[in-house]
């Protein structure tokens, strides 16, 4: 099975992934979803992070070859970064939102020397929005940032033009196309939800997928 359906399969089966249009979540941001991820759930799964952690490799190795440190961002990005890094026996850093407000007041922990080619590991992409944010503070501290790589994208328009601005390369393990696909072939939603989630897509901000008839 290809990475990209396996790992979707995973977050579906483990509930990392929930779908659900009839009683949608509610984000941070105000906006209505009917789809929820929490891949934090992945580490209480032995074979299931392996899993990841096999296919992050695989995607440094392929998309970031030159990779020289694993940076997460905190706090969702941190152990997948831990994992990756000792797999691939390279060092490991981290990256806060904001720099700390006491001691040395730092934003990056580890060592990052300027120069070094660094790949960013965040569990989730949705706007892009925070990621981004670590990547600027690696650039500020002359790091090479060659991507991010995270764990799945809600694949919206806003973070396709987020990254393109930030002239940053974005690679995930899965997708929302391919897990909602994936969740129809299993019976886990019908086609008329299946609408839904793509009317959702195409316009996260409008309440308009809510109003379709079943």
């Amino acid at each position: 099975m290809e990475n990209n359906k396996l790992i979707a399969e995973h977050l579906l089966k483990i509930n990392a992934v929930v779908l659900n249009p009839d009683d949608p979540f509610t984000w941070a941001s105000g906006i209505h979803s009917p789809v929820y991820c929490d891949n934090r759930i992945i580490l209480a799964y032995p074979a299931i992070r392996a899993d990841v952690i096999k296919a992050f490799v695989q995607l440094v190795k392929t998309d970031y070859p030159d990779a020289e440190v694993i940076a997460g961002t905190a706090t969702a990005g941190i152990p997948h970064a831990a994992l990756i890094a000792e797999a691939m026996n390279l060092p490991m850093a981290y990256v806060r939102s904001s720099a700390k407000s006491h001691g040395r007041k730092k934003q990056i922990e580890g060592i990052i020397k300027p120069g070094q080619k660094v790949v960013v590991i965040d569990d989730l992409i949705s706007t892009g929005g925070s990621v981004l944010t670590a990547v600027h503070a690696l650039e500020e501290a002359k790091a090479d940032v060659l991507g991010v790589a995270a764990i799945f994208t809600y694949q919206l328009p806003q973070a396709d033009k987020n990254f393109s601005e930030a002239n940053t390369k974005l690679k995930t393990l899965t997708d929302f196309e391919t897990l909602i696909h994936l969740a129809v072939a299993q019976g886990v939603i019908s086609n008329a939800q299946l609408q839904q989630l793509k009317n959702w897509y195409a316009d996260p901000t409008s309440e308009s997928w809510r109003t379709l008839k079943l």
